[in-house]
């Protein structure tokens, strides 16, 4: 039965990849194909870019606030048939039927007072009234021209608040996208070793699988002349099942590999992945303040601080506003005139005007208001806090992130050195027991050791490009090209 293992593996290793093979698209890409893949198809990227919109879309909303804003507004028809109770001239009531219909139209112009938190408004009015039955009649009511303005608080204004913030949301936004993108690009650097991983744990599980199978026929040869013993045989043959084992359990990673990846950028089953693992990298040291001024000039986080200090101190400001003294203005004017004739509601129209003054003043509400006061201070003084110490680690941040960059480049050359010496060595090994001059466990150790330099070596460029991308998101800064990371957003909205 000993005999037929080996075949068996070999069969079904075969038949396996032959079956995954079969109506597949291959795409061979390198690393930086699916960076850039990743950045223009990803669901992630177009996640981001669908965020991006929307929050363009709320600065524009707050933009168009502050400008001046026309309506046209109608009512038609306003149908009224019904009995009421009617108070006579002499003080008595009576019933009667009212039957009428009202027809208006109205235009309207406002416009938002960012100096004072108060609105300009003007409108323009027309109203037809028809009454049916025994005294039917038409007439018209008309309000040629209106202005007036409205003052809502006077203590707070809310418009002062929002010139300040909703700027500073909309950088923020953009600085967010670019930030998003390198998120992406973080993600893309993941699913692109875990397959480059696995292409070479298949490469490796291949050529081991086949030397083992080797190095077994040899074994056999030995023993059947007896200069081997029955137990050095055995551990052949069991680093046979071994190298298949490992054989089987390298498809299958690399099968999960690929369809991590292929979701993540967008592609279906039909297409097949194969990488081109990067055998260079760019020769790069960045220089600790500098990457620290820049982080500091670009990084959303920066301005979201900023943002959560000018927010904390609105809350602070409505809440004092709120606990005192409050007063709302009203104040319009204009002309209106009615007549049962349309040509004639426009001549010689009438003045009216109209002054309101409402005043609130708190008298006893239990220390409502200034609770909600100290309440709001509270919290300003925590944002301050947690501000401030958002900011001492992210000083911290950038010098470790930049600390750990410098220092990859190193760890990868040395990770590129003992792949080599190991592959080296387990040549010689190998050599050496085809001779005799070493037994099966140097062999193994050897085969163990090239395995894991190899793995290493992957794990290292991996390192390096995921703090490499750590620091482009920490920054928003290309220091390979010495430039900023941008976009453009005209294109992002259309």
């Amino acid at each position: 039965m000993k005999k037929y293992i080996i075949p068996i593996i070999l069969l079904f290793i075969s038949l396996t990849e032959s079956a995954k093979a079969q109506d597949k698209i291959l795409e061979e890409l390198t690393f930086e194909e699916v960076m850039q893949l990743a950045r223009e198809q990803s669901p992630d990227a177009i996640m981001a870019k669908h965020q991006f919109r929307a929050n363009y879309w709320e600065y524009r909303t707050y933009k168009a606030d502050f400008r001046p804003n026309i309506s046209l507004g109608t009512t038609f028809p306003d149908f009224s048939r019904a009995i009421k109770k009617y108070q006579n001239p002499d003080g008595t009531y009576s019933y009667v039927e009212d039957n009428l219909n009202s027809t208006s139209a109205n235009l309207n112009l406002r416009q938002n007072v960012g100096l004072t938190g108060g609105q300009i408004f003007a409108s323009s009015r027309l109203t037809r009234l028809d009454v049916f039955g025994d005294d039917n009649s038409i007439s018209y009511l008309s309000t040629p021209v209106s202005i007036g303005y409205r003052q809502p608080v006077l203590f707070y204004n809310e418009y002062k608040w929002q010139k300040k913030i909703e700027p500073l949301k909309y950088e923020e936004a953009k600085k967010r996208y670019v930030s998003s993108l390198e998120d992406v690009s973080l993600k893309a650097v993941r699913y692109f070793f875990d397959l480059a991983l696995a292409q070479q744990n298949l490469q490796v599980a291949r050529i081991n699988f086949s030397n083992a199978d080797t190095l077994y026929k040899i074994a056999e040869g030995r023993y059947n002349i007896g200069t081997i013993a029955e137990n050095e045989l055995m551990q052949m043959e069991l680093s046979v099942l071994n190298a298949g084992s490992s054989l089987n359990s390298s498809l299958v990673d690399l099968e999960i590999g690929k369809f991590q990846l292929r979701s993540f950028l967008g592609f279906n089953e039909k297409v097949d992945l194969e990488l081109v693992i990067p055998k260079k990298i760019p020769e790069l040291t960045v220089d600790m303040d500098k990457a620290l001024e820049i982080a500091r000039g670009n990084n959303p986080d920066i301005i979201t601080f900023e943002r959560q200090l000018i927010e904390a101190e609105r809350d602070v400001a409505k809440a004092k506003s709120e606990k005192g003294l409050q007063a709302d203005l009203y104040a319009s004017i204009g002309y209106t005139q009615q007549s049962e004739v349309l040509s004639d509601v426009y001549i010689n129209p009438q003045d009216q005007q109209r002054f309101t003054l409402g005043l609130n003043i708190p008298i006893l509400d239990w220390g409502l208001g200034r609770g909600r006061y100290k309440m709001a201070e509270s919290s300003q003084e925590v944002i301050r806090t947690t501000v401030d110490q958002a900011r001492t680690d992210f000083v911290q941040s950038v010098y470790l992130n930049v600390m750990q960059f410098n220092l990859q480049d190193d760890q990868l050359l040395i990770a590129a050195k003992r792949d080599l010496i190991a592959q080296k060595r387990y040549d010689m090994t190998k050599q050496r027991f085809l001779i005799g001059k070493v037994d099966v466990l140097d062999l193994n150790v050897a085969l163990s050791e090239k395995d894991d330099a190899k793995a290493n070596y992957i794990a290292a460029l991996r390192m390096y490009w995921s703090n490499y991308y750590t620091l482009r998101k920490i920054t928003l800064f290309d220091f390979v090209l010495e430039v900023p990371l941008d976009a453009d957003f005209n294109e992002l909205i259309d």
